[in-house]
């Protein structure tokens, strides 16, 4: 995932939107041929397991469609996944369809002209229906009106906590707003001086764009109920929830809670109590952390919020990843895509075979309730938070520039918040100017 995002980066400057929007030709890739055939190109993400499903779907859907033929490959890692996608485009090469796009990159591709709104599809409506994702889906809504992203999986970014050293200062259950949590850094202090409430590393310090993600916009999200923050081209930040956020970031580290400084692994090591874990951690940890066990030394909840908010309505950062149909593609191509996709999305059985193959959660509104999920869930217990809160996850902001946006968020705010180096007020004020700017 960390690759991924980076990878994201990378693509950002190889490509113009002017080369983008100039490649509506239709490319090489399909469309009708002579036997009445249909070609859909598929590119997969560059994870095995994710392309396994989709070649699995395609073979699938083929015995019973024998006029649709969906060629699935890997989409090219080098020099990024988001910059094969740009140069496929540029040189009238893009697929069909492809998966692993973020509602950030997304944005790019839209405001180039190069994706097919799929709420304009007549697909589109049935498959959000039969697979039920209407609230999850809302909140990937463009500035436009449109819905040019059919999320696959939302990875709602929780806080894990470490229950064992909790316990030891007196907590049964994690502290949820931002005075319990404040209190428990005192205890935690006062009893282990080495140890921090939030000991994330050098992330918190440093102002790469993707690290924003994964902690700013994870507590900023739960502060401000969700709030987009960056809405197309208009800042629509909650001045009041981002004071607030920054303010918290600030009395933690005031007193000794932040640890920001280069560290190897200190929430499991435990250096640190809290930090944001995504699904995906579980594996690795399985070799090389084997101690740790879900329900009895650590345990996952929704990111902290304000004293006048209820915890339980907090909302947070989805890492989260969908695919997209685009507008070079023949139009019998697109059509046929659309058929392919309503077919694997109106059986729960197929979601239910990608979230056992590849942990990602399906972003539907149901994760606790399909019979499916619940075998899952029952046999990896620590994945059942992450079921629960797939609705609660807000995606990437629908902005071209948000590389350089999520930057000065770092530059101008949370990174000198967290060195001490400004005061909350003045740093969202500066933000918040630095960022009307560049929009």
């Amino acid at each position: 995932m960390k690759k991924s995002r980076i990878s994201l980066l990378l693509a950002i400057s190889l490509v113009g939107g002017t080369v983008l929007a100039a490649c509506g030709n239709g490319g090489s890739n399909g469309g009708q041929s002579a036997d009445g055939v249909t070609t859909v190109e598929f590119w997969a993400a560059p994870n095995p397991p994710q392309q396994a499903f989709w070649q699995e779907m395609a073979k699938e859907y083929e015995t019973v469609n024998p006029d649709v033929k969906v060629n699935v490959s890997a989409i090219k890692e080098s020099p990024s996944s988001e910059a094969s996608i740009q140069a496929a485009i540029a040189g009238g090469n893009a697929p069909t369809v492809a998966e692993n796009i973020n509602r950030g990159f997304a944005a790019q591709l839209s405001n180039s002209k190069a994706l097919v709104a799929l709420d304009e599809l007549p697909q589109f409506k049935e498959m959000v229906e039969s697979r039920n994702m209407t609230e999850t889906i809302a909140p990937w809504e463009f500035a436009d009106g449109h819905q040019y992203v059919l999320p696959i999986y939302s990875n709602p970014m929780l806080i894990g906590w470490r229950t064992d050293f909790l316990k030891e200062i007196g907590y049964n259950e994690p502290p949820q707003t931002y005075s319990e949590v404040l209190e428990a850094t005192t205890k935690l202090k006062a009893k282990y001086p080495d140890k921090y409430m939030w000991a994330k590393g050098a992330d918190l310090a440093d102002p790469t764009a993707w690290k924003r993600w994964f902690d700013f916009f994870l507590l900023y999200n739960a502060a401000s109920d969700g709030n987009k923050f960056i809405e197309g081209q208009s800042l629509v930040a909650d001045d009041k929830a981002g004071v607030e956020m920054l303010t918290f970031v600030d009395d933690l580290r005031k007193a000794g809670g932040v640890l920001a400084q280069n560290a190897t692994d200190p929430f499991e090591t435990g250096a640190g109590v809290f930090t944001d874990i995504g699904p995906w951690t579980f594996d690795m940890w399985a070799t090389k952390y084997p101690e740790l066990k879900y329900g009895e030394n650590f345990t996952l909840t929704l990111p902290p919020v304000p004293d006048h908010m209820d915890p339980a309505d907090a909302k947070t950062y989805a890492d989260a990843k969908g695919l997209v149909i685009f507008s070079a593609a023949p139009e019998a191509s697109q059509q046929a895509a659309a058929e392919f996709l309503k077919w694997v999305y109106s059986n729960d059985e197929n979601d239910v075979k990608w979230f056992k193959q590849t942990n990602l959660p399906p972003a539907r509104d149901d994760l606790n309730e399909v019979e499916g999920f619940k075998q899952i869930l029952a046999e990896k217990p620590e994945l059942a938070p992450y079921a629960t809160a797939v609705s609660k996850g807000v995606p990437a902001m629908d902005n071209p520039k948000f590389n350089e946006l999520q930057t000065l968020i770092g530059q101008e705010a949370f990174n000198k918040v967290i060195r001490g180096e400004i005061d909350p007020q003045t740093g969202w004020n500066n933000m918040k100017k630095a960022i009307e700017g560049e929009l």
